[in-house]
Parts: C-alpha cells; structure tokens; sequence
C-alpha cells in the first residue's frame, strides 16, 4: 500500500507478536541484558578478582528490608560463596544471555540478584520502581518470552535428540 500522507494511520505496518520485529527486539534485549550483567560480572572479576568483598558488606547493611535478618545472616555466614559468587555469577550469567544458552535458568539468576539489589534499596529514595525494579522486569521478561529461542543457542539445543527425550530441559532452555 502506498503512503498516504493526508491519513497516516491508514497504512499498513505490522507489528505481529510472532512477526520478525518482535523476535529481533526480544533477541536485542536479551543481549543487552546480558551485556549489562556481564560487564559488571567481569569488571569485579578484573578489580577484585574472586574477593568481592562489598557484596558481603552490602547484605550485612540490609537491616530493615522485607527480607529481614535473611540478608544480614548470609552476609555474615556466607561470605565464602558470595565473595567469589557475585562476579562469577554476574558474569556468567551474563555471557549465557549473550548467547542465548539455558537462558531461563540464567535469567532467573538474574532475578535474584535483582530482588536483592531491589529489595536491599530499603529507603526507595526513588520510588518503588526504580533501576533495580526495571532490572528486575528485563530478567522475567527474558523467562517469560523464553528469548534464548530467538537468535540465541538455546533453539539449536532444543532440536537435539536429547532435549526431545527430556522435555522438561526446555523449561532451562529458551
């Protein structure tokens, strides 16, 4: 259909859920994801290497959240997976949404990281949605969506035999 410029809600432009655009800006989003996860995972690896030793000072500051004594207790009890956890598994997942492999298992890493960043801003000087909250909703995005289908590896592992014998891996995958 031509442009019509007298009426330009008249023309034809499609913007289908199971159309091409939405596959390329849900594989867009899982990348960029990825990318922010990884770059933070990465430079503390670079910095601090596996003694990250802020993430343990940060759950030990957490009093007075909803989460209550829970991120004050594994601050101080858990120090030993923290400390080298926080970059290693940032950067992980990271790098397993940048490539789009068990895409929902990496998100849902993601996902708690981002309910502890979001909970841990127990002041919400900013409101309740905040960077952490928007965060949060880009990791249940990438579960819900199942976005390792979209240019991602998670689609060439589903098509193998293996996964076919275990459908249940496809709740991991995609």
């Amino acid at each position: 259909m031509a442009y019509q410029s007298g009426t330009p809600l008249a023309n034809e432009f499609e913007f289908a859920v199971d159309g091409p655009w939405a596959a390329y800006w849900i594989a867009f989003l899982r990348v960029v994801t990825g990318w922010w996860f990884f770059h933070a995972g990465i430079t503390k690896l670079i910095e601090d290497g596996l003694s990250y030793t802020y993430g343990t000072a940060y759950m030990q500051e957490m009093t007075g959240t909803a989460l209550g004594g829970i991120p004050v207790w594994m601050g101080t009890n858990l120090a030993w997976l923290i400390e080298p956890g926080v970059p290693l598994f940032e950067t992980l997942i990271g790098l397993a949404l940048m490539a789009g492999v068990l895409t929902r298992f990496a998100a849902f890493g993601g996902v708690i990281f981002m309910v502890l960043f979001w909970i841990g801003n127990a002041g919400f000087g900013n409101g309740l949605v905040n960077g952490d909250f928007m965060g949060l909703l880009l990791f249940v995005t990438m579960i819900v969506l199942a976005a390792g289908r979209y240019y991602g590896l998670d689609a060439v592992i589903e098509e193998r035999e293996f996964v076919e014998r275990h459908p249940k891996l496809r709740y991991l995958l995609g």
